[in-house]
């Protein structure tokens, strides 16, 4: 699995210089994961299929996305720097990836505050021209909530793990969560951007009662009935893969132009000869 994640960095260098389909895209015969660590004060280890995949996974990191052959495999969280894992803190959990999915994973608290994994299917189909689509997961150790958008309820009653989505128009939102039936923020309000044609997925995670709830953010563009952009995610490790590929691109750029410009001396200097 270590040498999977290896190639399928070096495979996403590789594309930052392509044009063709998005590297993370799913297929038939394969599935996108991304995995979210939402246990507050509890630093892991993930094994998948008993090989070390994360190391040291730290609260509130997103790791990925994956592109993974479809099939069942083993997820299980140990200690930090277990032998193995053969002593696991949560799990085994089987995880069964479907072809042409895109999947996250999220490692949290249940509502009556034990750990747990809860795999969603997230919603990539596309949006219409001008909207982006909102989806809000509760994966906090605390009873049902409403969301509220500019003070105003827009989902009620989610509880752990449900999830719930809004396709809206572009713009940005503040958003907050409240316990269900009132308006008084347990969460928030902070500022969530709809953009046109991505998937932004809000997660409330940690525990109402220790006082250590947090929002994590993911996003996942492409929603555009033709994808335009690379499925990616924002937070932890993944905000600064996001970071990178923009530099790899914009270092593509400059290498296309001056392959261009070099090509174009070269022939100016032949016909100048002839």
């Amino acid at each position: 699995m270590r040498r999977k994640i290896l190639a399928g960095i070096a495979v996403g260098i590789v594309a930052a210089f392509s044009v063709g389909v998005p590297a993370t895209a799913s297929t038939s015969t394969n599935a996108v994961l991304s995995v979210l660590h939402g246990i507050p004060d509890t630093p892991v280890d993930v094994y998948v299929n008993g090989d070390l995949t994360l190391d040291d996974f730290q609260p509130g990191d997103l790791a990925g996305p994956l592109d993974l052959p479809a099939g069942a495999y083993e997820v299980a969280l140990t200690a930090p720097d277990a032998a193995d894992a053969s002593s696991p803190v949560l799990g085994p959990v089987t995880l069964t990836l479907e072809g042409g999915n895109n999947y996250t994973a999220v490692a949290h608290l249940s509502e009556s505050g034990d750990p747990t994994v809860t795999p969603y299917v997230n919603d990539t189909s596309p949006t219409a021209a001008g909207e982006g689509r909102l989806t809000v997961r509760h994966d906090a150790a605390a009873p049902a909530v409403d969301v509220l958008a500019g003070g105003t309820a827009v989902i009620e009653g989610l509880a752990n793990p449900e999830e719930a989505s809004l396709n809206l128009p572009a713009g940005t939102i503040e958003a907050s969560v409240a316990a269900a039936g009132t308006t008084d923020p347990v969460l928030g309000p902070a500022p969530v951007e709809v953009q046109e044609g991505v998937l932004t997925i809000a997660y409330a995670w940690g525990s109402l009662e220790d006082d250590n709830l947090e929002l994590a953010v993911q996003t996942i563009t492409g929603l555009h009935s033709a994808p335009d952009g690379v499925n990616s995610g924002t937070g932890g490790q993944l905000a600064q893969r996001d970071m990178f590929q923009q530099w790899m691109w914009a270092l593509g750029g400059i290498a296309v132009a001056v392959v261009v410009a070099a090509s174009g001396l070269v022939v100016a200097r032949s016909r100048a000869q002839r």
